[in-house]
């Protein structure tokens, strides 16, 4: 069972369902899915920058990536209707657990000029959406091998009642929130 997996049945779950009054362990908020998404533009027509950015996903996730396409030609972008757009993987149960696990407590703080995460990254529904602009900070990708820097986009879904609850679950998990701003 991973490390994070394993604090939040003892610790987290307990806490927030104290704090927040609910009747029951399971009515609290709950990871579900962790969404991390790779756009690659122009250079998703590349076969050989393709294969190097599905290498480097798989080796930070642990599974395969599925390769996006555009929806619409869009001249301005120059993009056409079916070629490759970037690349996405869902993680969920243990690899979702370990992924974060990473996450927070070796990649983020390897970040330059680190001061946290914005908590402006949340949605209605209570998911939280961050971009990385590096996807080097990953100590599984080899620093020597990257061609081009690329950027992430990491969506957490969460199944919660609010969006104070995900705030609450995450914080929790030890994510860096910068102090809460103000909507």
């Amino acid at each position: 069972m991973p490390r994070l997996k394993e604090i939040y049945n003892k610790d987290i779950a307990p806490n927030l369902k104290n704090k927040f009054g609910y009747k029951n362990i399971n009515m609290g908020p709950k990871i579900e899915k962790i969404i991390i998404n790779m756009g690659l533009g122009l250079d998703g027509n590349d076969s050989k920058i393709l294969k190097a950015c599905e290498t480097d996903m798989s080796m930070l996730t642990g599974q395969k990536p599925v390769v996006t396409k555009f929806k619409k030609s869009i001249s301005n972008f120059k993009t056409r209707k079916g070629t490759n757009a970037g690349l996405k993987v869902s993680l969920r149960k243990d690899r979702m657990y370990e992924f974060l696990d990473r996450l927070v407590n070796i990649a983020l703080p390897r970040i330059k000029d680190f001061r946290g995460l914005s908590t402006k990254g949340f949605d209605k529904s209570g998911n939280y959406t961050f971009g990385v602009k590096e996807h080097i900070i990953f100590p599984e990708v080899n620093f020597d091998k990257v061609e081009k820097i690329r950027g992430l986009d990491i969506t957490v879904v969460i199944k919660s009642k609010n969006i104070d609850h995900s705030y609450e679950l995450l914080k929790l998990f030890n994510f860096p929130f910068i102090e809460k701003e103000v909507n």
